[in-house]
């Protein structure tokens, strides 16, 4: 075996697993973390979505851009982090995996599962303050 090449078996613990425990377990792209980011916060704002019996929040209005940015609720959102929101292949990848419930480009509710699922990229793409 040449050197530096392969990792012999023994090298990790038994009790040690190799890969860390999966934070995208839906396997989602990375405009897809993005839209379902702002969906889970949009859905959340009071006034902005309606909830079923189950849990799930239709959302009735997105924000209107004004330049290169919106705001939702207290944060500012960047126009280039939201492109997915009018994505059709984004909503049906979100459909499909069950974190949305969709008819593009009328309606859109995200469910339970869609709400619970952490992304990781509020603090990336939510941004707190005012104007900029």
């Amino acid at each position: 075996m040449r050197r530096g090449r392969y990792v012999p078996a023994a090298f990790f613990d038994a009790d040690e697993s190799p890969m860390p425990p999966r934070s995208n377990p839906a396997k989602l792209n990375p405009l897809q973390l993005k839209t379902l980011t702002l969906l889970q916060v949009i859905a959340r704002i009071p006034g902005n979505a309606q909830a079923d019996a189950d849990g799930t929040l239709h959302i009735l209005q997105f924000p209107h851009a004004h330049g290169d940015h919106f705001h939702l609720g207290d944060f500012t959102v960047m126009s280039r982090d939201a492109t997915g929101l009018e994505n059709q292949a984004v909503w049906n990848a979100l459909t499909r995996k069950g974190l949305v419930k969709s008819d593009y480009p009328h309606r859109i509710a995200v469910t339970p599962e869609g709400l619970a699922y952490d992304t990781g990229l509020t603090e990336q793409i939510l941004h707190r303050g005012g104007h900029h």
